[in-house]
């Protein structure tokens, strides 16, 4: 916010990308913070699924917003190039707000860079505060530029860069953020692997009508209809669905699973059964 704040008093373009990138990550651990907290919500019969989703959804308007910010920012410093404003740029307070983002991004990166390499999520978030920490060098590097050598055209050049990286990563957790709120198959999975290991367990005949989805960043669900061999008893058939969803959750990682055991109904086998609308 100090960033921004900044960017307006110096009327720099480069600085104001720099701190929606900062704010950027900052509001993505917040929300994520609150969104979590929305997640240990227990079910209910209006929400069998609690609120699981809402970090997702989280993350989908928060990197929306962010490419609707970065195309604005490249719209702006284009138009400033056009029309030859960069001398408006007050590069003391540039390298001083850049100075404060450099100081701020490197001393959470110190603090953090042992345990990012045990922690997967960790070394996201470092990985982060480095990219914010080289971007507000950059910054800083525009505004010295300016003070020193009138390059005033850096502000804009610089701006429209931060934009494309902005871009680069908000278009990609959008699409990663749809994928899940489309119930796309999860791309760690294989629908059709799983289904040639689920037909050797014993007196299975075939696997269709399968379905994979991600509940949130974690959770993955699978159901599916199981063709049963024989007319079993309900207990062996429950024994054969046990192993099955043992199976699922240690070699795919899926905890989640219903497996509707079926014998002898005449139906379509496909593995993934495409619904099609009745003719009136």
């Amino acid at each position: 916010m100090v960033q921004i704040v900044g960017a307006i008093f110096s009327n720099s373009l480069a600085l104001l990308s720099d701190a929606f990138h900062n704010l950027s990550d900052t509001s993505s651990l917040v929300v994520s913070f609150f969104a979590n907290k929305l997640t240990l919500k227990k079910s209910t019969t209006m929400q069998t699924f609690g609120y699981k989703r809402a970090e997702i959804i989280a993350a989908f308007i928060n990197a929306s917003f962010l490419l609707v910010v970065a195309a604005y920012l490249i719209f702006e410093a284009i138009n400033r190039i056009l029309n030859e404003q960069e001398a408006l740029v007050n590069a003391i307070v540039v390298m001083a707000m850049a100075a404060f983002s450099i100081l701020a991004n490197g001393l959470s990166v110190l603090i953090i860079k042992d345990e990012s390499n045990s922690n997967l999520n960790i070394r996201s978030v470092y990985l982060h505060l480095f990219s914010d920490m080289l971007s507000s060098i950059a910054v800083f590097l525009g505004g010295a530029m300016i003070y020193f050598f009138n390059i005033y055209m850096i502000d804009s050049i610089l701006s429209i860069l931060i934009a494309f990286y902005l871009i680069y990563f908000g278009w990609k957790l959008v699409i990663q953020s749809l994928k899940v709120l489309m119930q796309f198959t999860p791309e760690n999975i294989d629908i059709e692997q799983i289904a040639a290991e689920l037909i050797k367990f014993k007196d299975v005949n075939n696997i269709h009508h399968a379905h994979v989805w991600q509940l949130n960043d974690d959770e993955i669900i699978f159901e599916a209809h199981v063709d049963i061999k024989k007319d079993l008893a309900i207990s062996e058939v429950c024994s054969i669905l046990l192993d099955m969803k043992e199976h699922l959750s240690i070699y795919h990682g899926i905890k989640h699973s219903t497996l509707q055991p079926e014998f002898g109904i005449p139906c379509n086998k496909s593995l993934i059964y495409q619904i099609k609308e009745e003719k009136q």
